[in-house]
């Protein structure tokens, strides 16, 4: 086989706009290394006729087509998912497409079509090499392009798209900024329904898939607040109409989620390194009218950090994305400042341009002794990196200047499939040091070795447009990715493939210097959603497997089984016989879970370990698992990653709190979590049912409780709070010690029933607080609640009330707990004592010698989540 698959020919003479001696080549070189010298791809495949078909939960038949070649290697899983998804045609017709070869002709042939126009190969020879080459790796599950090319590549008549895009809101003026003809402007909260609406209605790439759409929202907008909580409000609607009875599945017309608002995008939150030092530091945050920059409302930055995790809690939005890092990654800040990302936020570049993905199935260059084969990986790396190229001003656009813009810059994202699987099958756990820095190598070699085809594709066609004016900066940008390649750690399991990362990056920096680079990005990771099935992946992108049994909910009906396939490998790596591989597979296949399975020992669960806990399981990948994964990638990528932290469903809003400010601290651009279970309806699950587990039986345990009441003459404070204009006051009775003892709430403008309500929740709180119900178990459980009315106060301890619970509880514990409970209840004041002792008593002005009747009393129940005390 050919060792030098890439290379160049020409003279060596010509200048770059530089004004450095560049070697002017008149085209690339391509040998044969995946295919023998002459021989076609297919014929190194055995093909088959098969039925397509996917079925519902009922066994309805959803999709079927007859008679379907393709290659025999290939699973029922990717034939029924590529005959249903890429196929062209209408099925039934005479244009309906019946072969996989079909398929991978129209695009492999228009890409060489292309490539030949553009002067890419030195000879026809080796355009020719260049296509079989791509042709097997495409056949043979090696790699594949992302949707839009298989939608749309090579079909006549059809626009030729092969990318996605973004938006990004705040460029819009705040609801709470003037317009020069009077009044105020909408702000992009009420835009974005609009915007949701569009996406709703309109289908991916023209056809077959939803479209998609991320929506970013700075932290310094004036409308942040109602941005982070739109999403969850949404979700809140949708679970109240599935209990009323609607459906609850995701893209059933008139159902729950198709009846609210932004289910068709992603929510983001831009944070900046100033915002997140002043969330450490407890510092407030100001926000800016986006028109003239002046300060429109001041926040503890706590507070709107709590409000970003609890959104999230409650449906998985916002994410964030760490603007400051973001920049400092960027390779063209001379041309522009990167504002948005993609709606997965994989990428993350300019505005106005887009990105054509293509993805790697790792699996299939690990060799038969179970190791990793770095120079099949590399010559892959040539041949679809160069197609993605081609395919860059050849493709359509959806906008003139998207178009214009992506052809000036020329960002590419090639990335991985299967890194969970492939560290499984290799006896790694995906939480572990050697999985982390195995993955890391990989994804090093993946983009050095990409921008190293860049600088040779420059070579021959020029660096990018915009490169000349940004030379200096991207060149910072890819010391600093080689750099972290220098700065693996060795292990005798990697060795090999650091090593390699680290002379890749070599050979990357010092051909951009010599050419310049076509392409200013090279590498994202996707989530490989539809291309890992036809791949047959068990992993998506970077993600480790969601569950080792799962079930996926279709697109317009339909259920699958998916059963993790890594496993058996994974044993042998580990030393277990076939007799006992054949019985652990049995076990999870019956089980749903490896947990419990017949000889496998305890040290090797780890192996084995998933996103989700299954059912009949207690094992998960914890959240800073998949964190620091993420953080092992990410200096080795030009963009991002799409990755959800998965959190089980008992996580709470200071776990996501914690995931989140640990992402920046570790230097990832991009963070998304998911609580399992947060929506009625996921895509997603690890079994058919929830498994009801009887609860234990409960002892017999007497419980005696001693009311202490207060004496009929007794100290007492009132308080006047004002919440978005509700006036109301607090009086909280004391015992002598100064602690509270009962509490009374008087509330203007209430009618009768609120003050009847009120009165029996406040007689219920003051019992609970004469039985000797902690005060700090009470505020832990009463603060934070939400409901209206809510809003600013006019106490600057208490800024914002979620609501009239919220503040009433934060205000006793400010005023009746220690600080170090209040800190432990995640109740901060803005003036903190530096002594850790009980509080002294506030001295009241007057004595309560007995209570009116006409007072109305409020108290409060609620399952509030509290926050942690961030690190300093």
């Amino acid at each position: 086989m050919a060792k030098n698959l890439a290379d160049l020919t020409g003279a060596r003479n010509a200048k770059n706009g530089n004004g450095h001696a560049k070697a002017k080549a008149q085209g690339l070189r391509f040998g044969r290394f995946f295919t023998p010298p002459g021989s076609h791809a297919y014929d190194l495949v055995e093909w088959d006729r098969r039925t397509a078909a996917i079925t519902g939960e009922k066994g309805q038949v959803i999709f079927e087509q007859k008679d379907v070649e393709v290659p025999r290697s290939w699973s029922q899983l990717a034939i029924n998912v590529v005959a249903q998804k890429y196929f062209r045609g209408s099925p039934g017709s005479p244009e309906r497409e019946t072969s996989v070869r079909q398929i991978i002709d129209r695009v492999v042939d228009t890409i060489a079509k292309w490539g030949r126009e553009g002067g890419y190969f030195a000879t026809e020879e080796d355009a020719e090499n260049w296509a079989e080459e791509l042709r097997y790796l495409l056949v043979t599950q090696h790699a594949s392009f992302n949707s839009p090319v298989w939608f749309n590549i090579g079909i006549p008549g059809r626009s030729q798209q092969a990318s996605a895009c973004f938006i990004n809101l705040s460029i819009l003026r705040s609801s709470k900024e003037q317009l020069s003809g009077g009044g105020t402007a909408s702000g992009p909260v009420s835009f974005m329904k609009g915007y949701d609406s569009f996406a709703g209605s309109i289908k991916s790439g023209g056809t077959t898939r939803r479209a998609a759409k991320m929506v970013i929202l700075n932290a310094d907008h004036p409308d942040v607040v109602d941005f982070i909580r739109s999403k969850a409000e949404e979700e809140k609607k949708a679970w109240a109409l599935i209990e009323a009875g609607y459906n609850a599945g995701f893209n059933v017309p008139g159902g729950a989620y198709d009846s609210v608002q932004f289910q068709n995008a992603n929510h983001s939150v831009r944070v900046s390194d100033d915002f997140m030092q002043a969330l450490i530091d407890d510092k407030e945050w100001k926000t800016k009218a986006v028109v003239d920059g002046r300060t429109v409302e001041t926040y503890k930055a706590r507070d709107l950090w709590r409000e970003i995790a609890d959104a999230a809690w409650i449906c998985g939005d916002p994410g964030l994305q760490f603007d400051s890092t973001i920049q400092d990654w960027n390779v063209v800040p001379n041309t522009g400042r990167i504002n948005a990302t993609n709606p997965c936020s994989e990428f993350v570049f300019l505005d106005d341009t887009a990105c054509n993905l293509l993805s790697l199935n790792l699996m299939k260059f690990q060799t038969d002794q179970g190791t990793f084969d770095v120079e099949r990986f590399q010559h892959a790396v040539d041949i679809c990196f160069t197609g993605q190229e081609i395919l860059v001003s050849n493709a359509s656009y959806p906008t003139p200047a998207i178009g214009k813009n992506s052809d000036a810059l020329r960002p590419l994202g090639l990335g991985y499939a299967n890194i969970g699987a492939l560290l499984m099958s290799m006896g790694l756990a995906y939480d572990s040091d050697e999985g982390r820095r195995f993955a890391g190598a990989i994804t090093a070699i993946m983009t050095g070795r990409a921008f190293a085809q860049s600088a040779r594709m420059a070579q021959v066609k020029g660096p990018f447009g915009e490169y000349a004016k940004n030379r200096e900066p991207m060149l910072r940008v890819m010391e600093k990715h080689r750099a972290a390649a220098h700065q693996l750690t060795t292990s005798p399991e990697s060795a090999d493939v650091i090593q390699g990362a680290r002379d890749t990056w070599d050979d990357a920096v010092k051909l951009g210097r010599a050419h310049g680079y076509r392409n200013a990005q090279a590498t994202v990771l996707a989530p490989t959603g539809t291309i890992g099935l036809m791949m047959d992946c068990d992993t998506t992108g970077i993600e480790p497997d969601l569950a080792l049994v799962k079930y996926k909910k279709l697109v317009g009906g339909g259920l699958l089984k998916i059963v993790n396939t890594t496993v058996p490998a994974a044993l042998r790596k580990l030393g277990y016989d076939e007799i006992k591989v054949k019985e652990i597979v049995e076990f999870i296949d019956e089980n749903d879970t490896i947990e419990g399975a017949p000889h496998l020992l305890d040290e090797h669960l780890k192996v084995f370990d998933c996103a989700f806990k299954p059912v009949k399981g207690a094992r998960s990948i914890a959240p800073m698992g998949h964190v620091r994964m993420m953080a092992a990638v990410q200096p080795f990528i030009s963009g991002s990653m799409s990755k959800t932290v998965n959190l089980p469903t008992d996580a709470t809003v200071e776990d996501i709190q914690q995931t989140y400010l640990e992402s920046w601290k570790l230097g990832l651009k991009c963070i998304a979590i998911y609580r399992d279970g947060c929506k009625r309806s996921q895509p997603l699950s690890t079994s058919l049912e929830k498994e009801k587990k009887a609860s234990p039986p409960a002892q017999d345990v007497e419980y005696r409780a001693v009311r202490h009441k207060l004496p009929d003459e007794r100290k007492a404070v009132t308080h006047k709070f004002d919440i978005a204009g509700h006036e109301g006051y607090l009086t909280v009775g004391l015992y002598e010690d100064g602690m509270p003892g009962e509490l009374f709430v008087t509330m203007a403008k209430e009618g009768s029933t609120i003050s009847g309500l009120m009165d029996a929740f406040a007689t219920q709180t003051s019992y609970a607080l004469q039985f000797g119900v902690p005060l700090k178990f009470m505020v832990d459980k009463f603060s934070h609640m939400r409901f209206e009315p809510s809003g600013f106060t006019k106490n600057k301890e208490i800024p914002i009330a979620k609501s009239i619970v919220d503040y009433i509880f934060r205000w006793m514990a400010s005023h009746f707990l220690p600080v170090e409970d209040q800190d432990e209840v995640g109740i901060v004041r803005r003036e903190v004592s530096p002594h850790t002792s009980d509080p002294k008593p506030i001295e009241p002005e007057f004595k309560v010698v007995a209570t009116p009747s006409t007072v109305q009393k409020l108290a409060f129940v609620n399952t509030g989540l509290q926050l942690i005390p961030l690190p300093s």
